[in-house]
Formats: structure tokens, C-alpha cells, sequence
């Protein structure tokens, strides 16, 4: 039998009925059965898994290895197993339950060939629900783990030159649970001499099945902690410290690291806490350096840095506190902003101001944190006014701050909630009547606002504009349901009508129009007439 140009592994445990549309995809592969060598290892399967391969064994023997062996706890040996029996010029790695695009091997070892490229990354999607990184896949080029891309994109589901598997000896750590393919994938990128994406093609769809079962979800937080400290210590193994490292870690802290400090936190036990900060704060000691904590929003930072001081409880309750009540407000100091979880400012914590401080774009935080509290009219002698308390998401010096009203929509760049970042060029709005912090209160500072109205037809929103972290941000007022004033009639010589209601969004509007109409003529017969046709 001839060399063939690429070797499929299959690592199997308990993947039926997904196993045979992967089986299937793999045998209509436009490559030819001829070019291919599929090597699927049952990892101990329970259910129909190892009847399936032997089936598929039976019906392609030139194409298929079948291994049977008693279940090793994860992928990695298996995977092992299959590379010892691989022939392959090329080696692929598919998970049992995803299934690859028709020309996707043809495809690959093509690009692989014309380039010269140790590693092709091949176009992947998720499939029912599967959440699966696209910014790398923006055209067929060449990366490197420089590429900010790429370390989000670790997943061993790729074509490998089997010469440099071989030549550095790369196996799969088979005493991690979850994300042993990291340490191999990440290695096969630094030994590579070249590493290209296509992207025109979707070659792999990955499944998240319908029960959850993939190993992934299954993992819980100290096994998961576990792999990361592995994946991180080889890493740093093979990469000095400095940008490119940091490139790669950015990921794990965004990422892993992340997730084991969310929502469920505070319902884990509580040695598991401590535990699970321990091994965090060690992690940030070593890896997590001035840039990539520059370079991490506010929210993940002030996590990581209070896992860093052992502060569990703080930790507990800063998750708790935003999963209820969404983002603390933000203290102003003149030109900078800080987001005062709990720690900030604390002694007996001992984190640096930096962590705290605010440095990203905050648009949804900030309208989260506007609202409407009350409304009402005030006149004096002919001018009319619209009195308006808002809680506004910020606290200390809101000199800034600017209540204004503004006509028509909120542009296309404004978040769900509708507020914008305004462009670094845009003037500042003019400010509209007087405004006047009350006080600080829980998630704010009151602001009252005392705007005057004029007596033309309009129909106004109401907004906040304040200064953040050197950028004006433009913020709806919502309503949540507030009571609004009474309608108001205003004027004697020409008398309008003036009244504050809440629009379709949700959002403070003040809308006027003129009260007084004609007695006769033409337009006000036509008028009533209408106006009797509707009441019939």
C-alpha cells in the first residue's frame, strides 16, 4: 500500500449517533479513500461507539485501523495510540461527534503543499449552540502565534506535518482531563516553520450535542484549573517571557482563567474558593505582566488581582454584587475613572489603584447605570421648565456631566441599552439648563436637571453626557416605569401643550405641539368631519 497523504485520528468514547455522520464525512472525503487513513480508537466506549467502527471497518478495511482499548479518562491517549499507527504524510485531528466539510482534507493538504506549511487551520463553525472563535478566519494567509488570532484558536483540530510531529516527539499530556490538546497544538506553532489558515471553505463543524456531554462542560473548577497551570508552565517552557508569550497568555486569562471566576464562583464551597484563588494568584504572579493587565477590562482585572491577594471573600462578593445589580459606578477624578468593586481603596487588601482603574470603552455600564427617578414642571412667569432627577452610574467629580436635549435617533453605533462613545472630533453638547449632583446614593449620584422648554413643535429625548476615562459618552435617560408628570398647558398667546412620556424603548421623551387650532375655514371643517367619521 502506497504512503497516504493524510491520516485521520479518531479518539472515541461514547459519541453515538454522532459517530457516523463523523464516519460518514470522513469516507466522502473528495481527497479519495485511496490518499486516506483513518485511525479511530474506542477509548472504552459503553454504548454502540466500538460496533460502529468495527461496521466501518468491515466496509472500507483499506481506509480504516480500529483499536479497541479500556478507557483512559480523556482524549489524549487515544490519540497517542492513533500516532503510533499513523502513515500519513499529513496527520488530522477530529472529534468524534464533529463532522468535516466534503473537499476539506483535499483542501488542506493542497494549501499545505502549494506553501510549504507544517500547520493548516482550516475553517471551523459550531454547530447547534458550539461556540467556536471566528476572527482568525479573514482570508487565506499565513499566521504565527504573534498573531492575536491564533492563541484563541488552540484546538488540535487541524492538519499537522507528521515529520514535525515526529521529529519533537509531540504527544498529548494523558494526565490532563480537558484541554491536553493545548501543550500539543501549541508546540506543533512554535516548532513550525510555517502556519496558514483557510479560510474560503468550512472544513470542521463542530457539535455541542444535545445533552451537554462533551467532556468540556463536564470539567469542574479545580480540574480545570489543574490543566491551565499545566498548559501555562509548558508554554512558558518554549516561549521566553515577553510580547510573544504574552500574546499566547492573553487568552488563557481571558479565557480559562476567566470563566472559573464567574457567576458560579460564589456557589462553590468554600475551600474550593480558596483553592481555586490560590491557584489564580499564582498564575497572575508568574504570567500575568504589566502589558496584559493594561490590556484587560476592568472587570476581569480587579478578579484577578483580588484571587492575587487571597481577598476570597471580596472576590465572592464583587461576582455576586454585578451578577445581581450589574457594574458598580464608576468614581471620577478628574481625567480618570475607577470601577469601585469591593477592595478598592481597602487596606487590608492592599490592591494596587491600577486594577480599579477604568481604561476601556464602558458604554453598556454606564447606560445600565442611568435611569430616571422623578419628573416634574415648574414655571416661572412665562418660561416653563422640566425638573428631572436621574441616578446617574458615577460618583466623585461629575463637573463633566451634562443634561441636554437632543432630536431624533440614537445613531447606529449607540449599544442595545442606545448609548454611544462620541467621536473623539464630535462637539461637546451645549449644556441645557442647570445641572446639580443631590448626592451619592446606592449604584450613583442624583443629578437634578432643571431644563428650559420652548414653545415649538418638537419631540425630544432626554440625555446624560458625561466625561469617562478621557471619552464623552452620550446616555438615554431611561424611564423603568417611572410615573411622568401630568400633561401641561403652557403659554397665552400661542398655547402649546407639553408633556413627558416614555417612548417605545423605554427612554425619557419631551414632547411639545401647539394647543390652540383654528375656529373656521376650510382646515378645521375638514377636521371635525374627520374626527366624526372616526368617532362613528
Amino acid at each position: 500500500m502506497s504512503t497516504p497523504d493524510v491520516t485521520v485520528v479518531v479518539a472515541v468514547y461514547n459519541t453515538m449517533p454522532y459517530l457516523t455522520e463523523c464516519l460518514d464525512s470522513l469516507v466522502g472525503q473528495s481527497i479519495g479513500r485511496e490518499r486516506l487513513q483513518v485511525v479511530a480508537v474506542d477509548d472504552g466506549s459503553t454504548d454502540d461507539s466500538g460496533k460502529e467502527l468495527d461496521r466501518f471497518a468491515q466496509l472500507y478495511p483499506d481506509v480504516f485501523t480500529v483499536v479497541h482499548q479500556p478507557n483512559s479518562g480523556g482524549p489524549a491517549a487515544p490519540s497517542n495510540r492513533a500516532l503510533e499507527l499513523a502513515t500519513g504524510r499529513f496527520v488530522y485531528f477530529i472529534g468524534s461527534d464533529d463532522h468535516l466539510g466534503e473537499e476539506a482534507l483535499e483542501r488542506m493538504v493542497a494549501c499545505a503543499d502549494a506553501n510549504g506549511s507544517d500547520v493548516i487551520i482550516g475553517k471551523m463553525v459550531g454547530t447547534n449552540g458550539r461556540y467556536v472563535h471566528q476572527k482568525l478566519y479573514t482570508g487565506n494567509r499565513d499566521v504565527t502565534l504573534d498573531d492575536s488570532e491564533l492563541p484563541f484558536t488552540l484546538a488540535n483540530t487541524k492538519l499537522f506535518r507528521r515529520e514535525l510531529v515526529e521529529k519533537y516527539g509531540l504527544r498529548f499530556p494523558e494526565d490532563m482531563p480537558v484541554g491536553s490538546d493545548q501543550p500539543f497544538t501549541i508546540e506543533a506553532c512554535v516548532r513550525a516553520r510555517k502556519i496558514s489558515v483557510l479560510s474560503d471553505y468550512t472544513c470542521y463543524y463542530a457539535v455541542k450535542r444535545g445533552d451537554a456531554s462533551n467532556i468540556t462542560y463536564r470539567a469542574n473548577h479545580l480540574a480545570r484549573l489543574r490543566c491551565v497551570q499545566r498548559i501555562m508552565e509548558h508554554t512558558a517552557a518554549l516561549i521566553p517571557a515577553g510580547p510573544r508569550r504574552d500574546a499566547v497568555f492573553k487568552r488563557h486569562f481571558d479565557w480559562e482563567l476567566t470563566k472559573l471566576l464567574q457567576k458560579d464562583f460564589p456557589a462553590l464551597d468554600a475551600d474550593t474558593r480558596r483553592q481555586v484563588c490560590q491557584g489564580v494568584g499564582a498564575l497572575v504572579d508568574a504570567y500575568f505582566t504589566d502589558g496584559l493587565r493594561d490590556g484587560t477590562g476592568v472587570k476581569r482585572r480587579v478578579r484577578f488581582g483580588l484571587a492575587r491577594s487571597g481577598a476570597v471573600e471580596e472576590l465572592t462578593r464583587a461576582i455576586t454584587e454585578e451578577t445581581e445589580h450589574g457594574a458598580p459606578p464608576f468614581l471620577l477624578e478628574g481625567d480618570r475613572a475607577f470601577a469601585t468593586y469591593p477592595g478598592f481603596r481597602d487596606p487590608a487588601v492592599g490592591l494596587d489603584d491600577r486594577y480599579y482603574e477604568v481604561r476601556e470603552t464602558v458604554v453598556g455600564r454606564l447606560s445600565a447605570g442611568t435611569r430616571l427617578e422623578s419628573a416634574d414642571w415648574e414655571q416661572h412667569g412665562t418660561e416653563l421648565f422640566c425638573v428631572v432627577k436621574l441616578r446617574a452610574g458615577v460618583t466623585g467629580d461629575t463637573s463633566s456631566a451634562v443634561v441636554a436635549l437632543a432630536q431624533g435617533a440614537m445613531p447606529q453605533s449607540a449599544d442595545k441599552a442606545g448609548a454611544r462613545k462620541l467621536p473623539a472630533d464630535a462637539a461637546r453638547p451645549q449644556r441645557c439648563g442647570t445641572l446639580t449632583p443631590d448626592a451619592a446614593v446606592d449604584g450613583g449620584t442624583l443629578l437634578t436637571a432643571r431644563i428650559p422648554l420652548a414653545a415649538t413643535r418638537s419631540k425630544r429625548g432626554v440625555r446624560l453626557y458625561v466625561d469617562v476615562a478621557g471619552s464623552t459618552y452620550e446616555i438615554p435617560v431611561r424611564t423603568d416605569g417611572q410615573p411622568m408628570p401630568l400633561a401641561r398647558r403652557w403659554g397665552s398667546d400661542e398655547p402649546h401643550r407639553v408633556a413627558a412620556s416614555t417612548n417605545s424603548k423605554g427612554r425619557l421623551v419631551i414632547t411639545t405641539a401647539p394647543l390652540r387650532e383654528p375656529k373656521s375655514g376650510v382646515g378645521a371643517r375638514l377636521r371635525r368631519t374627520l374626527s366624526r367619521s372616526k368617532r362613528k
